[in-house]
């Protein structure tokens, strides 16, 4: 198996990186998590969807855009561990002396209509372990 590492870090960059994908025939694109793609979960999931490329997303927003699946904790769930850290560092506390947190659910959410519109057959013991299939 060979792995392609694309970058962008602006939206024209990502249109640009889809169009590279498509070039390298690859099968799948893991788009890893990022403050700046976590902002983009529509782009993102429109250009999966108009390049036909199955894409794996870390948060469900992702997949709630469009996406086809996704596999991770809750970004609401670290967004309210980084406010009550926030909170704790402005009352006093050393942030190294705070505890690291990391989720303790993942879930695991399947688009079949993202899977239908890419001729993609999802299957039933993936759906079967799904947290949630969108239909």
């Amino acid at each position: 198996m060979q792995l392609h590492v694309l970058r962008a870090g602006t939206d024209p960059e990502i249109e640009t990186a889809f169009a590279a994908f498509t070039q390298l025939k690859a099968g799948v694109l893991v788009i890893g998590g990022d403050a700046f793609f976590n902002s983009r979960s529509e782009l993102l999931a429109e250009l999966s969807s108009r390049y036909a490329v199955p894409a794996i997303y870390e948060y469900r927003e992702f997949t709630n855009a469009g996406g086809l699946m996704s596999y991770s904790g809750s970004i609401n769930e670290s967004y309210r561990w980084a406010g009550i850290y926030a909170g704790r560092i402005l009352k006093g506390a050393k942030a190294a002396d705070l505890p690291v947190q990391r989720s303790t659910t993942v879930e695991l959410i399947v688009n079949l209509k993202a899977a239908k519109a890419l001729g993609l057959t999802v299957p039933l013991s993936l759906l079967g372990r799904a947290d949630e299939v969108i239909e």
